[in-house]
């Protein structure tokens, strides 16, 4: 059983940074593409980039290009979400995804696997 818990959300100044992680656990994720989506009240859940865990190949939504950076830690089996001059419009409850045999998937529907959220809230 995959089980993804997001930690690292909070409160931030219009221009700071957060760092948010993503523990996987339950599989050897060198074959799965592991995703940060975003959810604003109200709103839709948005796709914001995902990595292909084996190849490291990665995909953003244009909203985030150049200000946020997908990473992984094989030896942790950690996914991190680096957040750079964030803006208010980037508060939302984030979530981790995972999925197996996919290469850079964007849609929701493509995801088998979520984590609970983490809550960022960027006031300006």
């Amino acid at each position: 059983q995959v089980q993804l818990v997001e930690s690292g959300g909070g409160l931030v100044q219009a221009g700071g940074s957060l760092r948010l992680s993503c523990a996987a656990s339950g599989r050897t994720f060198s074959n799965y593409a592991m995703g940060w989506f975003r959810q604003a009240p109200g709103k839709a859940r948005d796709f914001v980039t995902v990595i292909n865990w084996g190849a490291g190949t990665t995909s953003y939504a244009e909203s985030v290009k150049g200000r946020f950076t997908i990473s992984r830690d094989n030896a942790k089996n950690t996914m991190y979400l680096q957040m750079n001059s964030l803006k208010p419009e980037d508060t939302a409850v984030y979530y981790c995804a995972a999925v197996f045999g996919r290469w850079l998937p964007v849609g929701e529907n493509e995801y088998d696997y979520w984590g609970q959220g983490t809550q960022v809230t960027v006031s300006s």
